[in-house]
């Protein structure tokens, strides 16, 4: 260095300065080539995740009639739903009733699925769903299938229930009457708003009983669920054996009965629920669905029993007696 402070570059700095040129030249084109490896990896791993998740699906996969439907599982509202889904449109909610699960609906599915997204849930405690030891309500099991209508993406449903399905169909509109375009329900009296002077059955008490029934019943569900699908039906053979073993298949299953008879250990809770919810009357069409006849009730109704409570509880009440279709219709 002179006394103006010039640099005097030395011939070493020329190698040291090529030196870490090249040696950027190196670094850049590993650092390039492990972007692309990178990028080229994620790539791969999500077509690899893709294709999992298309085989899973798949493997869920089933056809009903013409039309493909799916078994899913949602957690919701702290339990595991299960749900059937499939088909096209506007989505149509089906509730099954006591003792069924989303199977009794398998021969309507594939005509609603030309035209509706038709969800078919197993309610908490029933078929494939979890089988928590409380939350067996209506206002708690409408929340639920709220939740699930809510994760699926839809916002508007028709909405359909029968039994203690309708049951808990009711409370769903109730709480959420703007998110139900309409509603269709059959074959059960709304706990709290039902006639006055009609007589509960029998199986409504003995149901409530603490722990006795599962006690009674426990490796006896076939003979015990056997007598309602045959003493109930107008037509006992349109209940196909092959339902019949689906069905207690899983109410024999660990939980099962126990879950199913919790729907009738809620009736006190649901009364209550059910006519706070009616000091607001629903306005959205409701179609209230009952046979001509029923053996629970002393043969000939001339009226369904359903039509009632949604006359207490709903401004657009139609109603409609079923008798000729209780001669083939199968569940």
């Amino acid at each position: 260095m002179n006394g103006k402070d010039n640099f005097i570059f030395h011939p070493s700095c020329l190698l040291t300065a090529k030196a870490l040129f090249i040696l950027g030249i190196i670094v850049t084109s590993i650092f390039s080539s492990t972007l692309i490896l990178l990028n080229q990896n994620q790539a791969a791993m999500a077509q690899v995740q893709q294709q999992r998740q298309q085989q899973q699906a798949n493997s869920n996969s089933f056809q009903l009639g013409n039309m493909t439907f799916s078994h899913n599982m949602a957690s919701v509202n702290s339990v595991q739903l299960h749900y059937v889904i499939g088909g096209h449109g506007s989505p149509v909610v089906l509730l099954h009733g006591w003792p069924e699960t989303w199977y009794e609906f398998r021969l309507i599915m594939p005509a609603l699925a030309k035209n509706y997204t038709v969800i078919a849930p197993d309610l908490r405690g029933l078929g494939d769903s979890s089988k928590p030891t409380t939350g067996y309500d209506g206002k708690t099991v409408a929340e639920d299938i709220h939740q699930l209508v809510t994760k699926l993406g839809y916002k508007k449903i028709i909405l359909a229930g029968g039994d203690v399905g309708a049951l808990m169909a009711y409370p769903y509109a109730a709480a959420h009457p703007t998110e139900v375009k309409r509603l269709v329900v059959w074959e059960a009296p709304i706990v709290g708003l039902t006639a006055p002077g009609r007589t509960p059955v029998w199986w409504f008490f003995f149901h409530q009983v603490p722990d006795l029934p599962e006690s009674l019943v426990n490796g006896k569900e076939t003979t015990y669920l056997s007598w309602f699908y045959n003493n109930l039906a107008y037509n006992p053979a349109a209940i196909t054996q092959d339902a019949i073993n689906q069905y207690v298949s899983h109410y024999s299953a660990p939980g099962g009965m126990r879950a199913g008879f919790e729907y009738y250990r809620a009736f006190p809770q649901d009364a209550i629920q059910n006519m706070n919810y009616s000091k607001t009357k629903l306005t959205m069409p409701v179609l209230a669905l009952g046979g001509g006849y029923d053996p629970a009730f002393g043969g000939n109704l001339t009226m369904p029993i359903i039509a009632y409570s949604m006359k207490v509880a709903a401004q657009n009440v139609t109603e409609r007696l079923l008798l000729l279709m209780t001669r083939s219709w199968q569940l």
